[in-house]
């Protein structure tokens, strides 16, 4: 197990943002409510340029957190020495204040996919994950956040909760666990269960950051209703209720808005994030 003495992340418990090229000078002019601000790693694996130069500067004003999409810790093969030491080079010369994943995978031998598919939750695969976990924890020498998916399926031959899975994986290797309440939301309505049932068996403690992000509705080939996770457009009505049950439970914690698709102009951003400062001001200490 990775060293529990060392702390999940140092973000403020305040409002983040999803950070975009596109936003980098409205921020430094007036960031308004936004605290900090995450990137995603592999836009930032490079040796050099115009990313790396505006990371380093927005670095000295606000903390940083690094959200890995790439590394398919529940993949079956081992995780990629190469991707492993680009995103090692990142970490340390940008000192992040927190550092997170997906329980997911995205490749398959030597092909990488471009989605974050699901995983059954069975022994050997939380023992795999759990292995994965401990490796990137080591190699970066900092302890981790591991991000609930948003699902659509569920395997028959699942033997362990969401939560429960979640839980063991946190107690085996010591990792944190990154909360995302709009992915809650989706799987609820996908999977038909109480997401406020999820939130009662999530394992809060353990929670580092909570994310919060826009999906889109459709309808399956039976007309029950459908959310697709898109990050393209504004928090929906009912995922700030959940997320307000979620704080009550949790007490504040440092809470992110994701808008990766349909990119707005930075107001319409900035309007989210004093959204979600409002909420956190109602949250327990």
């Amino acid at each position: 197990m990775f060293d529990a003495d060392q702390p999940h992340n140092r973000l403020p418990p305040l409002p983040g943002v999803g950070y975009k090229p596109q936003h980098f000078s409205a921020i430094l002019a007036d960031a308004g409510p936004v605290g900090w601000l995450e990137i995603h790693a592999e836009n930032y694996m490079g040796d050099g340029g115009r990313p790396l130069a505006q990371l380093r500067h927005l670095s000295n004003h606000f903390p940083i957190s690094v959200h890995g999409v790439g590394l398919s810790i529940g993949g079956e093969a081992t995780l990629d020495p190469d991707h492993l030491a680009r995103l090692k080079h990142l970490c340390d010369w940008l000192n992040p204040a927190s550092f997170s994943e997906h329980l997911a995978w995205s490749t398959h031998d030597s092909a990488y996919l471009n989605d974050l598919l699901p995983l059954p939750y069975t022994d050997a695969t939380l023992t795999r994950v759990a292995d994965h976990v401990d490796q990137l924890q080591e190699v970066l020498g900092r302890r981790m956040l591991l991000e609930n998916p948003s699902s659509y399926l569920a395997f028959d031959e699942s033997t362990w909760s969401e939560t429960g899975f979640l839980a063991e994986i946190s107690r085996r290797t010591g990792c944190g666990l990154l909360l995302d309440v709009n992915n809650v939301f989706i799987s609820a309505t996908n999977l038909g269960y109480s997401p406020q049932s999820y939130i009662d068996d999530f394992p809060l403690m353990a929670v580092g950051e909570i994310h919060l992000g826009g999906h889109d509705e459709d309808e399956d080939d039976h007309g029950a209703p459908l959310l697709i996770d898109s990050h393209g457009r504004e928090v929906a009505d009912p995922v700030w209720a959940l997320l307000d049950y979620t704080l009550a439970r949790s007490g504040a914690r440092p809470l992110l808005i994701e808008w990766d698709a349909d990119v707005p102009e930075w107001p319409a951003l900035a309007a989210e994030a004093t959204r979600a400062r409002h909420h956190l001001a109602q949250a327990p200490a």
